[in-house]
């Protein structure tokens, strides 16, 4: 019922929602004199607060219209290369000269953790002038009739692996935050099985790979409570009228609520600096409020059963970690990669996925050559700088384009029928 009462809520702000805006127009427009007053202002902020802090935030667009490639600006086109009930395989399709050599093929899988890919902007941007840029756009569950079936961690990875397939070989894997699990499962399942089609390179940043080490606040709450906790609390069904009606979910709206409680003084402070911006007539403060606002407030509902199976195989049994994780009752060994490079990246202050919880992968993939593998802990930056900002542009970014160019292009080596070490001993 707790999801039905907050759509009846939200419902019933409406008409309260195009008051506050139609009394934020009259007091902004310039034709009025008012609104050139220190109270004209204040009565328009207000009101452009009120809206903002009632309004549910729809998916935003990714808005990469063109980018630079050999110091020329080229058109982008943004398209959906393949497609599934959860997941679209979006490729921002470069218009670059014909015959020119071709770049390599990147997959972003962004986190499926609340937010929206669009919170991968920045990366993608980025990562444009580089590569062949495909990301995963993760669909909301409420958006999903129950006649299209479940979806779990084992879909997640099942879906990784097809997307690969799909590519075809030579192509990297870049895993965002929540990710890094799955697609590090993923390729072990690949190997072991001597796929062709396994990545050059994996690039893991900011993922919870063994929350046991230097574990963070959102990790000592998952261990704190029991499965059934989640269960009970957290999972509720879709309500009407939603497509997904009666989907079991893990509501955007209650995982918004655990972010923003997690730097609650933080938001209270850019809510209270953004009403004096509009204020003081300063637009180009609000306008980043704005910008980041429209970004972070705009979440998505995951599936329960991929919340829950996530929860338990990550954060409370640590089975990836432990050696215990299996994926369709196939063991998943990271001993058995031996072919794909792997980068791991790390913030210094990243209060989500804490230092050492990344780096463990390097302790997983031990038959790993070592002039494949390579850790970076970018000092200064939180969990959002790893993927996204300055020196994600400045100092990350050129790491892993250097990375990815060094172990593509190459002759794989035939995979051996049995290992030689297991990272399980």
């Amino acid at each position: 019922m707790f999801y039905q009462l907050y759509e009846m809520n939200h419902a019933a702000l409406q008409p309260v929602r195009a008051c506050a805006d139609a009394v934020r127009m009259f007091y902004s427009n310039p034709l009025n004199p008012v609104s050139r007053t220190p109270w004209g202002r204040s009565v328009a902020a207000t009101a452009e607060l009120f809206e903002r802090t009632t309004r549910r935030y729809s998916k935003p667009a990714f808005e990469l219209p063109h980018t630079t490639v050999d110091g020329k600006t080229v058109p982008v086109a943004e398209r959906v290369a393949w497609s599934r009930p959860f997941c679209n395989l979006l490729h921002f399709e470069r218009a670059v000269p014909a015959g020119r050599r071709a770049d390599p093929k990147l997959l972003i899988v962004s986190p499926m953790s609340g937010h929206y890919a669009t919170l991968l902007r920045g990366t993608v941007d980025t990562m444009l002038p580089h590569a062949e840029v495909y990301v995963t756009d993760w669909v909301d569950a409420r958006m999903v009739p129950v006649s299209e079936g479940s979806f779990d961690l084992d879909d997640y990875i099942d879906y990784v692996i097809e997307m690969l397939h799909f590519l075809g070989p030579d192509t990297h894997v870049m895993a965002v935050c929540q990710p890094s699990v799955p697609v590090l499962a993923a390729v072990a399942l690949m190997e072991a099985r001597g796929d062709a089609d396994a990545p050059a390179s994996m690039v893991l940043m900011g993922g919870p790979i063994d929350t046991r080490r230097n574990p963070t606040a959102v990790n000592l709450l998952a261990e704190e409570k029991s499965l059934d906790w989640f269960r009970d609390n957290v999972v509720m069904p879709v309500p009407w009228p939603a497509p997904g009606f009666m989907r079991d979910v893990y509501p955007g709206f209650l995982q918004l609520s655990g972010f923003m409680s997690m730097n609650l003084d933080r938001h209270i402070i850019a809510h209270k600096d953004f009403f004096m911006h509009l204020v003081k007539n300063d637009g180009d403060g609000a306008d980043k409020h704005r910008e980041f606002y429209d970004e972070y407030l705009a979440v998505m509902d995951l599936t329960a059963e991929f919340y829950l199976q996530t929860v338990d195989t990550v954060f409370i049994r640590h089975l990836l970690p432990k050696g215990e994780m299996t994926h369709r009752e196939i063991p998943v060994d990271p001993a058995a990669i031996r072919n794909v490079a792997l980068l791991t990246v790390e913030g210094e202050n990243d209060d989500i996925s804490g230092l050492g919880q990344t780096q463990a992968a390097h302790d997983l993939c031990v038959n790993i050559p070592e002039n494949m593998r390579q850790h970076y802990m970018q000092p200064a930056v939180g969990h959002y700088g790893v993927f996204n900002g300055s020196r994600f542009r400045a100092e990350i970014a050129p790491r892993i384009v250097d990375f990815i160019n060094r172990h593509g292009h190459r002759q794989r080596a035939r995979p051996k029928p049995r290992l030689v070490r297991s990272s399980k001993s």
